[in-house]
């Protein structure tokens, strides 16, 4: 008997790697609005959390601030740099080896929800899982409040469901509702087994193939 019911995906650095598109554009913001250019390191950090709390954290910006790097950030990135993506290999096939053996999928991500369904619908994700829950405009949803939506869309039995990221954020989230976490390791936040097991988690995979051991 398969482990779980539902398994509930991340977007960036779980389903597709979108880091071009995110760098130019965070980048685009930084020159527009006059900023210390930042290094590669603190440069993947803005991948994942809400923007603007991204750019508060780097650059001590207050809210009103960090709001108008994160409008340039959005109407840059909604334009030119969102389909800027790549879908890590063996995604898709995993996906549908999940559906095949009937359990629910769910995305549940930072991104805006008319973002995260753009690029979600441009890569055909929106025909391999059965729900892509995404933050509000103003970023307010905390990652355990997107995962509580993803688990009513689906209908899902917490004990029977398990979240998939490869961030401290998706740990986090998924401690919040009470849900079990596997961390993945090839995306941009876990570097390796150690820093996932900082947290909760069932499990450590380092390609989206290896997820399936932990639940079918």
């Amino acid at each position: 008997m398969r482990r779980y019911d539902a398994v509930i995906f991340d977007l960036d650095g779980t389903l597709l790697d979108t880091s071009e598109g995110i760098f130019r554009s965070v980048l685009y913001a930084i020159e527009t609005l006059g900023y210390e250019k930042v290094s590669s390191d603190v440069l993947r950090t803005f991948i994942g959390p809400p923007i603007q709390k991204s750019f508060a954290r780097v650059y001590g910006l207050e809210k009103e601030e960090a709001d108008k790097a994160a409008d340039v950030f959005r109407n840059r990135y909604k334009e030119d740099d969102i389909l800027l993506a790549v879908p890590y290999e063996g995604i898709f096939e995993t996906l549908a080896k999940l559906r095949e053996s009937g359990v629910k999928t769910a995305v549940a991500t930072y991104k805006r929800q008319d973002y995260a369904g753009k690029l979600l619908m441009h890569f055909g994700f929106d025909k391999a899982v059965d729900a892509i829950c995404g933050s509000d405009a103003e970023g307010k949803l905390s990652k355990k409040d997107i995962i509580d939506n993803a688990i009513k869309i689906l209908g899902a039995d917490r004990s029977r469901t398990v979240m998939v990221g490869d961030s401290d954020n998706d740990a986090i989230g998924s401690s919040g509702t009470g849900v079990d976490f596997i961390g993945v390791t090839y995306g941009f936040g876990f570097s390796g087994a150690a820093d996932v097991n900082k947290f909760p988690a069932i499990g450590t995979s380092d390609s989206p193939e290896g997820i399936l051991r932990y639940i079918l």
